[in-house]
């Protein structure tokens, strides 16, 4: 029989650039939308809920309904002002990339099913080898879905290698401004909470070197095995850096792994004010760093590097008969031997074509960019009466809140101010503007990497949460 999916090619060439034509519209078309939408479970049920249909629909009619109803629906993270969270800017020929190595299905997993997508992958990941000062001989890595991902496979990793089989009285070390996708992974591992130790951080949020000494020292005389301490190279919540080159000192000195969560911030490294903040990065068995944040490609691709590609290898490769065939020698890397996953999409497409089109020196200007416009805003809110720094541009993040010097507002109604102004600016859709908690206050947090964001989008915003912040208070009286 014919199959019931085909199309001729004049249907699927017109069907395509229909496709083509609406992501193009998005890209270009983008600043002129407004980057918050909100809607309830119920609305969504009652434009989606049905059940699946037996009977073939005309493709137009589909997508027709799907542009209409699901692309409007969902915040636009790549919009210049979308300042919360960590935005996800992307760029056009990695979006076309994606569609091209969807198109072709290809399969990322061995060697020999796709040697061009294994050694595109070997090659994007000797680029980031080198830009973090790893040796590209003896090290590797492998792309994963996200920072998440690459976290749980490289603390899968690091168990194996410095517990075997016991880990039962493993004890690991991080910081309480540490990514949650790290407590996440060490959960997924099996390990109890009583062999996690969260360390507290000083007034810049930078975890505290004494406090991590104290902790491994009383756990040593306690019979427990310290094996491995996560830094964290751009806080989500700050971007602030953790002590590297100390911390290093200490996993060499004790015999620990050392990992880096720099699903944020790593690709700072690419400026040369983050270059000088991440000194001591190198010294990491292991990094993580998410290409689709800072290095502005499309969701998925985070990344896993490693000093020895050999302890990804022996932590993950399997030998089932059925894959008998496909092995290939040892400089044929089949990377589903390297992480968890065995069915792979093409990930490595994205970055190669982005960086061969666009060149590394475009991905520097635009990182360096964004450092410095983290820093104008900054100078910008000192000037004000009306804001307050708390916590100073760091990685083109900055924290601030709206703390009026004439009035002299308690703690707790600066609190309540500041969260109805992200809540009214946020319910206004002009910008996502959302707040997080620093020292026990409630600030407004900008995350400012976005190459397109220009210090106009961020006055006028200031502008308005400055209009919410009179209208309030007023309110208030």
């Amino acid at each position: 029989m014919n199959s019931p999916f085909e199309m001729t090619k004049e249907e699927m060439t017109s069907y395509g650039y229909k496709i083509v034509d609406q992501i193009v519209n998005h890209f270009t078309e983008v600043e002129h939308k407004k980057p918050v939408k909100k809607a309830s479970r119920k609305e969504m049920d009652t434009i989606f809920l049905s059940e699946a249909p037996d009977e073939a629909t005309d493709a137009d009619t589909v997508l027709d309904f799907v542009m209409k109803n699901v692309m409007p629906n969902s915040i636009i993270l790549s919009h210049p002002k979308s300042f919360s969270f960590v935005p996800g800017p992307s760029n056009f020929i990695s979006a076309m990339s994606d569609s091209l190595a969807t198109g072709f299905n290809i399969f990322s997993g061995g060697w020999n099913i796709a040697p061009a997508a294994a050694e595109l992958e070997i090659v994007t990941l000797n680029w980031i080898l080198k830009i973090f000062n790893f040796p590209v001989d003896k090290g590797g890595g492998i792309f994963t879905s996200g920072g998440s991902m690459a976290n749980l496979t490289a603390l899968t990793t690091a168990r194996r290698v410095k517990c075997g089989e016991d880990f039962s009285k493993a004890i690991i070390y991080l910081s309480d401004q540490a990514h949650s996708s790290n407590i996440k992974a060490i959960r997924v591992l099996g390990f109890k909470r009583e062999q996690i130790r969260i360390i507290p951080t000083d007034i810049e949020f930078r975890i505290s070197i004494n406090k991590l000494k104290n902790e491994i020292a009383r756990d040593r005389l306690k019979g427990n095995e310290p094996f491995c301490i996560i830094a964290t190279a751009g806080t989500t919540n700050t971007g602030t850096v953790d002590p590297l080159d100390a911390i290093a000192d200490i996993c060499e000195k004790e015999n620990l792994w050392f990992h880096i969560d720099g699903a944020y911030g790593a690709a700072a490294m690419l400026s040369k004010k983050g270059n000088r903040a991440l000194k001591g990065i190198e010294r990491a068995d292991s990094l993580t760093v998410d290409p689709h944040k800072w290095f502005f490609q499309p969701y998925e691709i985070g990344c896993l590097i490693v000093k020895d590609k050999e302890w990804l290898s022996g932590t993950f490769s399997e030998k089932p008969e059925y894959l008998r065939d496909i092995e290939g020698n040892e400089s044929e890397i089949n990377f589903y031997d390297y992480g968890i996953q065995l069915t792979r999409r093409f990930r490595a497409l994205k970055f190669y074509m982005s960086i061969k089109t666009y060149g590394l020196n475009a991905f520097k200007k635009a990182v360096t960019y964004n450092i410095d416009l983290a820093e104008e805003t900054e100078d910008i809110l000192r000037k004000s009466s009306n804001w307050e720094i708390v916590s100073q541009a760091t990685l083109a993040i900055i924290n601030f809140r709206y703390n009026p010097i004439h009035l002299e507002l308690p703690e707790d109604k600066l609190d309540k101010l500041n969260q109805e102004i992200s809540s009214r600016m946020t319910n206004s859709r002009e910008a996502l503007l959302v707040t997080t908690i620093l020292q026990n206050q409630v600030v407004i947090r900008m995350c400012l990497i976005n190459p397109n964001t220009t210090i106009q989008h961020i006055k006028d915003t200031l502008n308005e949460c400055d209009n919410f912040a009179t209208e309030i208070l007023k309110e208030w009286k």
